[in-house]
């Protein structure tokens, strides 16, 4: 017979890593599922050396420093994790359970808690022949562990934000970074903008990919057009880092096979973090209720409110530990 859930979590940046470390505590038996690669969402993704001054006790902390301290409050009260895994489908049962339907795999679950954010969300790729075929090896859309580019020359694609933080991330550990971008100004805040051009990165504009090859030592020739032009250069990398932006939305919701109350596409809630469905409840940036702040901070007080209160509903003769001071914590978080 198929494991049934107590709680499924869909959604693993912030809100539902902190959602999931509080089923942990309450000795619930989950399961978070995540549609990137790795747990953080967005915050991962797209900020990983950006400052976050909305986290109480943590100020000016980087989103992935934030990542990396929840994922070891996971490791305290660990539960059940499922990565690159986009849910199709969320059924209601007759029983009252549900069941969640993914790409190779099915589950089965008493409640569901949504943490989806603004939506799943996947990086605009870089459009060359031969592109898709060296992902994941000299092409990369997310930069998880800057070590992992130390010694390299490093080619980083785009002209925002993102693009620019990943460029200075960088530049201490690479051997040499190079942006490409195909306008002269960038994109980025003054501030970034600033420091990129104080940097030794060199700024590659404006310039437009139009070809890759892989040479025998498997580096990665680049040939670039310059904008409103004939010129054409190379250059020569160890690694490539496209961050053209991501594409973000909530549509698989609208597939889901629950009919969810909705405002100005996000979800409604009451004080508990229940939707309009028995057994489903929603948190984080994706959901609305009077007073609503879209704060990294919020999303970590809604977090324990819904798991708290599936737990009581869940078990309702259970003695719950209301503080994690009063519940048992078994490692170590240092």
């Amino acid at each position: 017979m198929a494991k049934m859930y107590d709680i499924t979590i869909i959604g693993g940046g912030p809100a539902g890593m902190f959602a999931a470390f509080y089923c942990g505590l309450h000795e619930l038996n989950a399961q978070l599922i995540e549609s990137l690669p790795q747990l953080g969402g967005q915050v991962n993704a797209l900020y990983p050396e950006k400052q976050i001054w909305d986290v109480a006790g943590l100020p000016g902390v980087t989103g992935h420093d934030l990542i990396e301290h929840l994922q070891k409050q996971l490791a305290v009260a660990p539960i059940d994790q499922f990565t690159g895994e986009t849910v199709e489908d969320v059924v209601k049962e007759a029983d009252g359970t549900f069941t969640i339907r993914s790409a190779g795999r099915v589950s089965h679950s008493r409640a569901i808690v949504i943490a989806l954010g603004n939506g799943a969300f996947k990086p605009r790729k870089l459009a060359l022949e031969g592109a898709d075929d060296i992902e994941g090896q000299q092409l990369h859309y997310f930069v998880t562990h800057r070590n992992d580019f130390a010694g390299k020359r490093v080619a980083v694609l785009g002209g925002g934000n993102s693009a620019i933080d990943i460029a200075l991330m960088l530049e201490p550990v690479a051997e040499k970074v190079s942006l490409i971008h195909r306008r002269d100004q960038f994109r980025g805040m003054e501030h970034s903008v600033s420091l990129l051009k104080e940097s030794s990165v060199d700024l590659v504009t404006p310039f437009l990919p139009k070809k890759l090859q892989v040479e025998d030592d498997q580096s990665v020739t680049l040939s670039l057009k310059k904008m409103r032009s004939d010129e054409m250069t190379q250059l020569n990398v160890d690694r490539l880092v496209v961050n053209y932006g991501f594409t973000s939305n909530n549509a698989a919701l609208e597939q889901w096979s629950l009919d969810l109350a909705a405002e100005r596409n996000l979800i409604k809630v009451d004080s508990t973090m229940q939707t309009n469905i028995e057994g489903v409840y929603a948190i984080g940036d994706g959901v609305t209720y009077p007073g609503k702040t879209a704060l990294i901070a919020t999303a970590f007080g809604e977090a324990p409110t819904a798991i708290t209160a599936l737990a009581k509903q869940l078990y309702p003769t259970k003695r719950m530990a209301m503080h994690s001071s009063s519940m048992r914590v078994r490692a170590a978080t240092n």
